[in-house]
């Protein structure tokens, strides 16, 4: 049972856009994003009226020029929303152009070549983002479209203060993408601690403030991005953008303790993985019991669980539209006890024994709770940091390089190190399977819980993780985000990561060792949780300390 603890009030600060400075509403909503800039923006939306959906219109365009390192127009993702005590899941996840193929990213001798599905113009799926946004707010929104895109604009023309860690990944970017992008000639001036602005990205707002989707997917945006596919000999076409859309999906529903908890379906396979990480350890639960948070032993017996579940993330998801993804079969209770039978508590079992069970870096998430008791769980992407590093002139905004999430040959890893199998492969139209995972936890229809996070292959098992430090240890929602994590994904094998936030050391590093663990600092942070919890009427938030989030509750 979801343990409840005393709620903090959280003020906004902050520039209040004055398009939003209206009294305060009777009850409460909260927001939990990855900036100040995107919470607020949330904020003021909660404030002035509008619902969670509303709210999660406008912190996704706000990121986008904010955040640009992940927030985004030219990526996609997954929205989970609970509306009038209904779930609903709405799959804006970018698709393969038409001119891609399967062994695009070989060389002559049937290899993975390095950094094409990565870096440049060929990297890139057709966005889903402001299709995503245009299709919540259609069938939810309260407020004005043109009103929830100004906050967004006005931080593209005015500017907004860069931080730290953000300059430091993009000098980072700045590197990989020398001589292969225009990365440099747009983001080449960030420097921390001085306002950044975004005047062409403005005036692409603008355009989308006025013409919704239609200026994205048929206008002038249109255009401008599949010029710089020809000049960059890239593969998305005037015909892809049109052609795209996004789709509304049955979201997974998983029944936990009493929760209900909703969350992604395929072609993520973060709603499955999270099922089976949590039913397999409930047919553990002998095994948990008395076992101390991230002892040795315990990250053993998570460990056990996950190369299970990634063994069969490998052989059997991908885009439902293409494959038959047995998403029921594989959170089936009687398929989850046969897998939890496999587990060895004691010592590690075999890789190469680890197989599918049936017969035959930088994302980012925002939680957004609203007075109604409505709820949002948006994540988010343009895969790794700033995407392909390919910015649109003339539009001002970068360029996914999700076709990295296919599987290139199946069998060999991508960059997360996580390989995949024929479900995944590249095809016209199809979507690359996916990690993202933004969940909703319920319990007798009301929003008790709402919570995701980038991080790629470790989105799952971090959520994983928290739910148990919630559930499991009563730990308050701000020390269950920040507790360490880690996470073991079958290959590399027998290998432990964590980050440096909260490493591995010490006693319980040299007892994973003795038992033939290898630890690996994987070079970056586990994550960045964000996450609302309510308990009634009552909210609280909790931004991940890994990452530069802020969390405001709104109201009385």
């Amino acid at each position: 049972m979801l343990a409840l603890f005393p709620l903090k009030r959280a003020a906004i600060g902050g520039v209040c856009l004055s398009l939003f400075c209206l009294p305060a509403l009777a009850g409460q909503g909260a927001v939990a994003a990855p900036d100040p800039y995107g919470a607020r923006v949330a904020a003021d939306v909660l404030k002035a009226g509008g619902n969670a959906v509303d709210a999660a219109v406008a912190t996704a365009f706000a990121l986008a020029v904010t955040y640009p390192e992940a927030g985004n127009i030219g990526g996609g993702g997954f929205m989970t929303i609970y509306q009038d005590g209904k779930p609903y899941f709405l799959d804006y996840r970018e698709t393969a152009p038409q001119a891609a193929s399967r062994d695009m990213y070989l060389d002559p001798d049937g290899k993975v070549s390095p950094q094409q599905s990565l870096v440049g113009a060929r990297a890139a799926g057709v966005p889903g983002t402001v299709m995503g946004m245009w299709e919540a707010h259609k069938r939810f929104g309260k407020l004005k479209w043109s009103q929830l895109v100004e906050p967004a604009i006005r931080y593209a023309e005015r500017g907004f203060t860069v931080a730290d860690r953000q300059f430091q990944y993009r000098g980072e970017a700045v590197k990989l993408f020398e001589g292969k992008t225009n990365f440099a000639q747009y983001f080449g001036g960030m420097t921390a601690g001085r306002t950044f602005r975004q005047p062409e990205l403005a005036a692409t707002l603008r355009r989308i403030a006025r013409r919704g989707a239609d200026d994205f997917y048929q206008g002038k945006t249109a255009r401008l991005l599949t010029a710089q596919m020809r000049r960059d000999h890239g593969l998305i076409t005037a015909d892809d953008l049109q052609a795209y859309r996004a789709r509304w999906r049955e979201p997974i529903r998983i029944d936990w303790r009493g929760n209900a908890i909703y969350t992604a379906p395929p072609p993520s396979s973060g709603g499955v993985a999270l099922a089976q990480l949590l039913g397999i350890k409930e047919n553990r639960a002998v095994d948990f019991s008395g076992v101390t948070l991230n002892s040795a032993r315990y990250i053993h017996l998570l460990a056990e669980i996950e190369k299970r579940v990634f063994a069969d993330r490998a052989d059997y998801l991908g885009d439902p539209d293409f494959v038959a993804a047995p998403a029921a079969e594989l959170t089936d209770p009687a398929y989850l006890k046969r897998r939890a039978a496999e587990i060895n508590p004691t010592s590690i079992s075999s890789t190469p024994g680890i197989r599918p069970g049936l017969e035959n870096h930088q994302t980012t998430h925002f939680s957004i709770v609203d007075r109604w008791g409505n709820a949002v769980a948006n994540t988010y992407t343009l895969n790794f940091d700033f995407g392909s590093g390919v910015v649109v002139k003339g539009a001002g905004f970068l360029l996914n390089d999700e076709m990295d999430d296919f599987s290139a040959k199946p069998g060999v890893a991508n960059a997360f190190g996580v390989v995949g199998k024929d479900a995944n492969a590249i095809a016209p139209g199809k979507r690359m399977l996916s990690s993202m995972t933004p969940t909703i936890v319920t319990r007798d229809g009301k929003v008790t819980l709402v919570i995701g996070t980038p991080g790629g292959s470790r989105i799952f098992t971090s959520l994983f993780q928290v739910l148990n430090n919630l559930y499991d240890f009563d730990m308050p929602l701000q020390l269950a985000v920040a507790a360490q994590r880690v996470h073991h994904q079958l290959l590399p094998k027998d290998t432990i990561f964590y980050d440096e936030y909260a490493p591995l050391s010490g006693p319980v590093a040299d007892q994973l060792r003795a038992m033939g663990y290898a630890l690996k600092d994987q070079g970056w942070r586990m994550g960045d949780i964000q996450a609302v919890q309510v308990d009634g009427d009552k909210a609280e938030t909790a931004s991940d300390p890994r990452g530069r989030g802020m969390g405001i509750v709104v109201g009385d």
